[in-house]
């Protein structure tokens, strides 16, 4: 049976390190620390940065969820600006920012985008390669 960590915050910059902490003590409880759980945390930070910048609802919220099902560990970052699917592509080496879904490629073994009906998820999955490396208590 899979194990889930949901939780809301508001669509503001000040809370995206609560994003990340929150994610960090979900997979703490979860026994999966080191280097998997660092990438996990950076990318929750990104992927939820991004949603607050770029998400044009007035007041929104934006849900984490991790989802941890065997060796497979999913993160999804929602928000209800469904319309606006990220996309990445080539930072100049002047540009302050746009670099997050690139660092979500290169961190992730897998990530995407889906429209669902009244929101967009972004999701990045990572593989735990075996319980011991990933700190997974069994």
């Amino acid at each position: 049976m899979p194990s889930t960590e949901t939780f809301r915050i508001p669509k503001h910059r000040r809370h995206v390190p609560a994003a990340r902490q929150r994610t960090a003590k979900a997979l703490a409880d979860w026994g999966i620390t080191g280097e998997p759980a660092d990438s996990v945390a950076l990318l929750t930070s990104e992927l939820v940065t991004n949603a607050v910048l770029h998400c044009r609802v007035t007041y929104a919220q934006v849900r984490v969820t991790l989802t941890l099902n065997g060796p497979d560990l999913l993160l999804e970052v929602s928000d209800p600006d469904r319309d606006r699917l990220p996309r990445l592509h080539d930072a100049a080496p002047d540009e302050e920012g746009g670099r997050g879904l690139a660092l979500v490629a290169a961190l992730a073994d897998a990530w995407g985008c889906r429209q669902d009906p009244y929101t967009k998820s972004v999701w990045a999955r990572f593989t735990l390669v075996d319980a011991r490396q990933a700190g997974v208590r069994g």
